[in-house]
């Protein structure tokens, strides 16, 4: 037997030991998101002071997480918590805005609480916005369990390390790709598929913006690509489907693809 091997798997198993299961930390983003919009039904409080009580039971529970998660011992763990929870009545806000982009954008939205249950844009984005704070707050390893939570389950990948405004709009949403370095200003719109990537993916550029830049007021449609971190998408610009784009473009710009399509008429197969 080898017994080194052995000992290099006791090893990892010893640091997963130092790491809370990923479904108590997701569990723990989703109450807090339940805490904020209770019509995901997952709890439900009838007094201010039952609320405030488990607004500070999340925030002691945060501070367990950290203290059991090893990257984190050396830090001031509750500090950490009481300032994020100082920043929850703005991520709150801004979750807002983005049920406001969701319904006045959408004609198939009728109502805040079916945006706010049914749609997988908004369920990714507070699991994101979530992420980016704590992220901020140089928390590691959460943040990205928290958005590869959502990820799993609406196939939207939003890294917590990019910068997103307010009046976000993600409509559909399904393989929606968002990299660490992409900065989106306020009142963008993507549709499904859209990729905001790296021209490379070069080990040695982990420092450094790789990402595009999108600024306010741009929509990009489905299955566009548009990669590089020195690529500006500017203001008020529309971006078409498909389009592949790795260079900036300026403001009140309109990119689309043509593509060729051909249709043979009175060539119905009967079966």
């Amino acid at each position: 037997m080898n017994t080194y091997f052995f000992k290099q798997l006791l090893d990892k198993h010893i640091k997963k030991a130092g790491v809370p299961s990923s479904e108590i930390i997701s569990g723990w983003a989703l109450h807090l998101v339940c805490l904020m919009y209770p019509e995901l039904s997952l709890c439900s409080y009838s007094s201010v002071d039952e609320i405030k009580d488990e607004y500070k039971k999340l925030e002691s529970d945060l501070v367990n997480i950290l203290d059991a998660t090893v990257a984190c011992k050396n830090s001031d763990n509750a500090e950490t918590a009481s300032q994020f929870f100082e920043r929850v009545p703005h991520l709150y806000s801004t979750l807002n805005t983005d049920i406001h982009a969701l319904l006045t954008g959408d004609p198939a939205a009728r109502i805040e609480f079916e945006v706010i249950r049914a749609y997988p844009g908004f369920y990714a984005l507070c699991f994101y916005r979530i992420a980016h704070e704590l992220l901020i707050l140089d928390v590691p390893l959460l943040p990205r369990i928290l958005t590869e939570h959502a990820h799993s389950k609406t196939g939207i990948d939003i890294h917590p390390g990019a910068v997103i405004g307010d009046h976000f709009f993600i409509d559909h949403g399904t393989g929606i790709v968002i990299g660490e370095t992409a900065e989106i200003g306020n009142h963008v719109k993507l549709y499904q598929g859209v990729t905001l990537g790296a021209l490379s993916v070069d080990k040695s550029l982990v420092y450094t913006k790789r990402h595009p830049t999108v600024q306010d007021h741009v929509i990009i449609y489905s299955g566009a690509t548009i990669l590089g971190g020195e690529t500006v998408i500017g203001h008020n610009s529309v971006i078409g489907g498909n389009v592949w784009l790795t260079k900036s473009i300026p403001p009140g710009s309109l990119v689309y693809h043509k593509p060729e399509i051909t249709v043979v008429e009175g060539k119905i197969i009967n079966y």
